[in-house]
């Protein structure tokens, strides 16, 4: 599963040559999505006016919401440091569950930003994903 965090969000909105080529490769490809936390999507909305529907308007998209569990998981994970409630809902979505499965890449611009041992691709890295 590929996860867009917020920086991600924004980055696409504002027209990332590779996370563009990647939202329209997933586009078509049947079955695949690019999972957006909610929490992402709300904080990248927040920076700017319009990034969210920008984003909720690329077919390929998936808004992960935050329902009871991921709402009492990501609360613990902030108030335990594990960063803002965006990058906490990021981390609760990469976490293998019983319906995702396998281990998920999340996009971002902020590396540092995750613990060790979390799969992080830095959107501006050469190559990110294959693309240039």
């Amino acid at each position: 599963m590929i996860i867009l965090d917020a920086s991600a969000v924004v980055a696409l909105a504002q027209g990332h040559r590779a996370l563009h080529h990647l939202a329209d490769n997933v586009a078509h490809t049947p079955g695949e999505w690019l999972h957006v936390p909610a929490l992402c999507l709300m904080y990248a909305e927040s920076m700017a006016k319009g990034i969210a529907g920008d984003v909720l308007a690329l077919p390929g998209v998936m808004v992960d919401a935050l329902h009871q569990t991921a709402a009492a998981t990501v609360g613990s994970m902030h108030r335990e440091g594990w960063g803002g409630t965006d990058t906490c809902h990021a981390l609760y979505i990469a976490t293998p569950h019983r319906e995702t499965g396998g281990m998920s890449i999340i996009l971002t611009g902020r590396e540092d930003n995750y613990p060790p041992g979390v799969l992080t691709v830095d959107i501006d890295s050469p190559g990110m994903l294959g693309f240039h």
